[in-house]
Formats: C-alpha cells, sequence, structure tokens
C-alpha cells in the first residue's frame, strides 16, 4: 500500500473542517436508505406509546406495584441518555448503517420478549433493549441523513420526524383495537408491534452487506492539503456553547413532550372530560407533528437563524398552558392543537443538530451530546409534575411548571439557532 493510500486511511483531524462530497450511486440504493430511515423512524416511539394504553392491563398480569408503574414514565429518557452515549463509539468502528441495523434488531427483539417473560424484572429488562436500540438509533438518524444527504438535511430530516410522529400516534390510537381484535390478550397485543420492528431490519442489512451501497465517501481539507494537524480531545465538544444551547433546548423539549404524554389526558378527565375523549385529544396532539414534522425542518434549514421558529412554537406552548389553565374543558380541542404545534421543537432540534456541525463526525459528536444530555435534563419533569399534583390535589402548580419550563427553552432555543457551527466554537 502507497503512503498516499495510507495517509488516505488516517482518522481526519477533528479541528479540520469536514467536506461531505457525495459520491455517484444508483437510484435503488438511495431510495433503500430512504425506504430504510423511514422504517427505522416508525419504530423509535411504539415500544413507549403502546404501553399506556395497556398499562393497567400489564399491572395487573404481573402484579406489578403503582411505584414501579410510575417508574416506567421515567425508564425510557434514562435509557434514551445512558445507551446514546455509546452510538459515537459503536458507529466509528462498526459504521452508523449497522449500528442502526443492530438498533431495529433490539427492538424487535425486546417488543417480541418482553410480555412473555413472566415478571416484572423481565418485563423492564426486555423493556431496556427496546429502548436501548431506540436510543442508539435516535442519535444516529441525523447522521445518516448528513452523510447520504448533505445538501437535503431539511427535507429528510423532516421525512423521519414525521415517520416518528406517524409511529407514535399509531402505536397509541391502534394498539387497543388490534389486542381486541388478536383475542383481547394483552400480550399480544403489546408484542404485535415487534413485526413492525423486524421488517424495518431489512433495508440495513442489504445497506450494510453490500459495499455498493455503503454511505458516501469523505474527504476533509485537512487530508487535501496534506496536514497533520493533532486530533482534539474527545471531550472539547463541551467548550462549545452552542452544543450545550442545543442540548438544553433538546432537554426541555423532551421534558414537556413527556409531560404532555403522561399527564394531559388526566388534566383533561379531572376537568369533566369523558375517558376516550381524552385519549382522543391526546391523539390529536401527537398527530399534529405529522404534516408539521415535515414542514419545521424544510423551512428551518432555509433559514439561517431558526431563533424565529423557536420563538413561534414556545408561544404556542404557553397559549395551551395557558388555556389548560384558564378553561381546561371548554378549549379542550384549541389546546390540544396548540401543544401539538408546540411539541413540534422536536424535529426542529434535530434539524439543528444537523445544521450546527459541519461533518459527518461533527454532528454524530453533536447529536450524542445534544441528546443524551438533554434526556437525562428531561427525566425529574414529569415525576415533579406527579409530585406537585398529588400535594396540591390541584392542576394549577403543575400548569405553572410547565410554562415556566416554556421561558428558558426559549432562550436556549434562540441561542442554539444562531448561525455559527461547533467547528467554528472549537476551532
Amino acid at each position: 500500500m502507497s503512503r498516499d493510500e495510507t495517509r488516505t486511511l488516517k482518522p481526519a483531524p477533528a479541528a479540520s473542517v469536514r467536506q461531505e462530497q457525495p459520491q455517484p450511486r444508483s437510484a435503488w440504493v438511495t431510495r433503500l436508505v430512504i425506504l430504510g430511515l423511514v422504517l427505522a423512524a416508525l419504530n423509535l416511539r411504539p415500544a413507549i406509546t403502546s404501553l399506556g394504553p395497556l398499562l393497567e392491563e400489564v399491572r395487573t398480569g404481573l402484579g406489578m406495584s403503582g411505584s414501579v408503574a410510575g417508574l416506567l414514565t421515567s425508564v425510557p429518557p434514562l435509557c434514551f441518555a445512558v445507551f446514546g452515549l455509546t452510538a459515537p463509539r459503536l458507529a466509528r468502528r462498526f459504521g452508523p448503517g449497522a449500528i442502526v441495523c443492530a438498533g431495529m434488531a433490539a427492538i424487535a427483539a425486546g417488543l417480541f420478549l418482553r410480555p412473555y417473560l413472566g415478571g416484572t424484572a423481565g418485563f423492564l429488562a426486555a423493556s431496556a433493549l427496546a429502548l436501548m436500540g431506540i436510543a442508539v438509533s435516535n442519535i444516529l438518524m441525523p447522521v445518516i441523513v448528513k452523510r447520504w444527504f448533505p445538501d437535503r438535511v431539511g427535507q429528510m430530516t423532516g421525512l423521519y420526524s414525521m415517520a416518528l410522529a406517524l409511529g407514535t400516534a399509531l402505536a397509541a390510537a391502534a394498539t387497543v383495537p388490534m389486542t381486541r381484535a388478536l383475542g383481547g390478550s394483552w400480550q399480544t397485543g403489546l408484542a404485535v408491534w415487534g413485526t413492525l420492528a423486524a421488517v424495518a431490519v431489512l433495508p440495513w442489512l442489504v445497506l450494510t452487506r453490500h459495499s455498493s451501497t455503503r454511505a458516501p465517501k469523505t474527504r476533509t481539507i485537512a487530508q487535501e492539503q496534506g496536514s497533520s494537524a493533532a486530533p482534539a480531545s474527545a471531550l472539547s465538544i463541551t467548550r462549545s456553547r452552542t452544543a450545550w444551547a442545543l442540548a438544553c433546548y433538546f432537554g426541555l423539549q423532551a421534558t414537556a413532550a413527556y409531560i404532555t404524554m403522561g399527564w394531559m389526558p388526566q388534566i383533561f378527565r379531572d376537568a369533566g372530560v369523558s375517558a376516550g375523549t381524552a385519549g382522543v385529544l391526546l391523539a390529536v396532539t401527537m398527530a399534529m407533528g405529522i404534516p408539521l414534522a415535515f414542514v419545521i425542518p424544510r423551512v428551518a434549514s432555509r433559514l439561517r437563524n431558526q431563533g424565529p421558529i423557536v420563538v413561534a412554537l414556545g408561544l404556542c406552548g404557553l397559549m395551551g398552558y395557558a388555556g389548560l389553565y384558564l378553561a381546561p374543558a371548554a378549549g379542550a380541542w384549541a389546546w390540544a392543537l396548540l401543544l401539538g404545534v408546540s411539541n413540534c421543537a422536536f424535529p426542529l432540534a434535530l434539524t439543528m443538530i444537523g445544521m450546527r456541525a459541519k461533518s459527518g463526525a461533527g454532528v454524530v459528536r453533536l447529536s450524542a451530546f445534544a441528546q443524551s444530555t438533554g434526556y437525562l435534563i428531561s427525566i425529574p419533569g414529569p415525576l415533579l409534575v406527579g409530585v406537585l399534583y398529588q400535594h396540591s390535589g390541584s392542576w394549577g402548580l403543575p400548569i405553572g411548571l410547565m410554562a415556566g419550563l416554556m421561558v428558558p427553552q426559549l432562550v436556549v432555543g434562540v441561542l442554539a439557532g444562531r448561525n455559527r457551527t461547533i467547528e467554528d466554537e472549537l476551532g
């Protein structure tokens, strides 16, 4: 092997600016990547939202205590934070596509196994396996978009964000009817979602097993100029103000989303809305993400500064919380729509992750840092809302907390939306 060939195999200096250079590839490969992204995104939430409608049956069937059942609401963000930290190292060693493939397999295995392991411990362990697959795939979705579609980050982020929202709403709405149609067993109703994850494995198997379908190669300016700059510390991203702003924004929007999913139906029911209608209102809130998750990233990617979108979404959230406080039943549909719009801060955060780094390697590190740190930030929120509600006996203080958290979310979102990259700040 020649010296030039050896040089191209060495890792690029972290301080250099990496330019994505898409290589020519057949149309069917591109379509397969898009299919893989959509199927993977569809599987990033059903493990969570399929459980809620059947939680009472699961508790009865497993003899699960109320405290353990309550703990389940905090397990997803905890797993996302812990397991998400492993994604960059795994991606460097095996490639992002291979890790997403393994993640889909872990989701399928966890969902197939958890209803049949015969106890609370087994149920939690299998759930953790599925959540591990979700965690690493969460981190690597923006990375794959940046690598395969560097000139269409907003469009492709919108596509898989829309698929993610669809999977979230579909699992929440369809789990109970499917359970009844399949014989009424909660085990079958939960396990059936493993089939969707198993299907998602197939395109990623093809993409990782054949060299002709691998992601485009990249070259760096440092490589082209023969630079030999020393790589920066793996912890250097913690010195980026933009990275911290993104992490806090991601964490606060995740806090709002988990509070909404966990407690909004109860707020409506306590205001006199029927249980069935409260469930439909939650489905409406989740369904708002389907069209907006496609539109918002496309608009955001065309703007140099995403601050105005952050403000617009935040104001919708504040109006929704004000409505829940003042007239929860009278304007229930309006508040559900407003909070659904506000929850679209999630695809906006993913889009900004892809835009705040110049290279695929930078997106890997930024995605892992922002999402893992953000999910850690989000863990106390749903628990704190429950504590405030239990001790106050009303929803005034919890809703005040939700509205109060929207203020720092606006501030850090505006900071994260500024037109700069982590490479600029760390360079």
